[in-house]
């Protein structure tokens, strides 16, 4: 997939293991195969849904998530843990935001490994792109989707730097290279259109 050699590079040269695939079926068939049998926790993430992997991994494995009954403190202790980014640069920064930051926690300490699944129009050239990328697209889109009374999930348009209550950008990661406090660390690339 000539379209993520640039990142590849960029995210392997950063200490990143990088896998891609054309379609979703693939990646997802690729990941079950890999954490049968594995305790695995995740964060909310549409694109995981999306790639049907979690439905998956509940046959082969044991899955820790919040939306089917775990806890937040379950999934951070699951020697596995996965994961998406609301923005990826090209150069190979990866960048979260979140509310609760029990998912932006669990991708910079204490699993074994850690899977990131990063679809293709997440990407943007730069920081500076994937940064905006992840304030105006992805929070508002998540925001609106947990049904929060803020500017950006009402309007749908932008971030509006809100000091809400419900406000769900609390926290800002930044992956500049693989943490030091993870095993395995892959960002798994998918050639398809998932989550925000």
């Amino acid at each position: 997939m000539e379209q993520f050699t640039k990142v590849k590079n960029n995210l392997e040269q950063r200490g990143f293991d990088v896998t891609c695939f054309a379609t979703r079926e693939e990646a997802a068939a690729y990941l079950t195969k890999k954490l049968a049998g594995k305790t695995v926790g995740h964060g909310g993430s549409v694109t995981l849904q999306e790639l049907g992997l979690l439905d998956k991994l509940k046959e082969c494995a044991t899955l820790y998530s919040h939306t089917a009954g775990a806890t937040f403190a379950q999934a951070a202790e699951a020697p596995v843990y996965l994961s998406s980014v609301n923005g990826l640069a090209e150069t190979g920064e990866l960048i979260n935001i979140d509310g609760t930051c029990n998912r932006v926690a669990s991708t910079v300490f204490g699993h074994e490994e850690v899977y990131f699944v990063v679809r293709r129009n997440k990407l943007a050239p730069d920081y500076e792109g994937a940064l905006w990328r992840a304030r105006n697209i992805a929070s508002p889109k998540n925001a609106h989707r947990l049904h929060k009374n803020t500017p950006c999930a009402v309007k749908g348009d932008k971030c509006y730097d809100c000091s809400s209550p419900e406000r769900i950008c609390r926290a800002l990661v930044v992956l500049w290279e693989k943490p030091t406090g993870v095993g395995r660390c892959e960002v798994v690339l998918v050639d398809q259109d998932l989550g925000y």
